[in-house]
């Protein structure tokens, strides 16, 4: 069957080949000198983990953009942030994966520190709390890395904030795309008015390399409609953060937990904070994995050249780290395309 995969076809395939990210085999690694290093970009110098955090002790907004799978990549944010606490900060810790309408039940965790719980209690108000955020259905390693995180800001009475969407008017974008929205969901959405042909079509092409080539236009319009409504509703809870912790008179940034992809060059989440208060001080630290084929540093830093953009690199700092599979996932999805193609022949 030569016509493209239809909508509905897509969106069955595409968690799939997501899990299939998450959990592929390690295959050959790399052990490549850059591993556990940290540059300054501006420098393109290495510097070392007490100045990274110096860097980043006195700005308003921290960034410890992630690749969500990698272990590594929870491990430093975790010491990034124990870090912190030992100097005597107090920083708010905003989630990506978790919702801002989540944040009673993020609170209601916080304040289960309190006092001492059995083990067998500590495992009930783990369970509760995943089954109120909705993540019975996640693998127990995802959850981990961020119940990790949640652990250590509840053992140091920090305040923590989910910062996204809510699940079900994400997929309700997806599917409808904003202009299908009935008035009572789109009252739910804040926008920032930040809107460019250009970077449209640049995140729609990346959107389409992302899924493998895979997509028509209305697929690929709908998914770029949740980028733009979801770094919207970020940016609007970061800086409601940051009036929080400023008003609480604690000492310490925010602290994000987020996905690369809404903070690279800038842009995504990090321009719309800027959009809302111009004044922030931000510094985004990206925890890059190796790339599959040896590259040297300076093929990691050229800046995105994009018309009308200024050209920043696509971060304050990077912290390399092992990739957790050097496997391309598009081949296994290449192959359960065509075997999808192949039944359909027959049918």
């Amino acid at each position: 069957m030569g016509r493209a995969l239809s909508f509905i076809g897509l969106s069955a395939i595409i968690p799939v080949l997501f899990h299939a990210c998450a959990t592929a085999p390690k295959l050959g690694m790399r052990d490549d000198p850059l591993i556990g290093k940290i540059v300054d970009t501006r420098t393109a110098g290495f510097i070392s983990f007490s100045s990274l955090v110096d860097h980043l002790m006195d700005t308003d907004v921290v960034y410890l953009s992630e690749k969500h799978d990698n272990p590594m990549h929870h491990a430093i944010q975790h010491r990034i942030i124990q870090e912190m606490i030992a100097k005597g900060l107090a920083p708010v810790v905003g989630f990506e994966f978790f919702a801002m309408d989540d944040t009673p039940h993020l609170l209601n965790f916080m304040e289960s520190g309190r006092v001492p719980h059995t083990t067998e209690q500590e495992a009930f108000i783990e369970n509760h709390l995943r089954k109120q955020l909705g993540w019975e259905d996640q693998s127990d390693k995802m959850w981990n890395y961020y119940f990790d995180l949640l652990k250590l800001c509840r053992d140091n009475h920090l305040t923590v904030s989910g910062l996204d969407l809510s699940s079900a008017l994400k997929k309700r974008i997806t599917r409808k795309g904003l202009a299908g929205l009935s008035d009572i969901e789109k009252q739910q959405l804040f926008s920032t008015h930040l809107k460019n042909p250009v970077y449209q079509a640049h995140m729609e092409a990346l959107f389409k390399e992302v899924h493998c080539g895979m997509g028509h236009g209305k697929m690929i319009q709908r998914l770029y409609d949740t980028w733009l409504a979801r770094n919207d509703k970020m940016a609007l809870s970061i800086t409601q953060l940051y009036r929080h912790q400023e008003a609480s008179g604690q000492k310490g940034p925010v602290v994000v937990i987020m996905g690369a992809g809404h903070t690279d060059y800038g842009l995504g989440v990090v321009d719309r904070v800027r959009e809302l208060s111009s004044a922030l001080d931000q510094k985004n630290l990206s925890i890059v994995e190796i790339t599959r084929e040896w590259s040297d540093l300076e093929e990691y830093l050229p800046p995105l050249d994009l018309e009308g953009f200024d050209l920043v690199p696509q971060a304050d700092f990077f912290w390399f780290t092992q990739r957790v599979s050097y496997k391309d996932p598009c081949e296994e999805f290449k192959k359960m395309f065509e075997k999808m193609k192949q039944n359909r022949k027959q049918e």
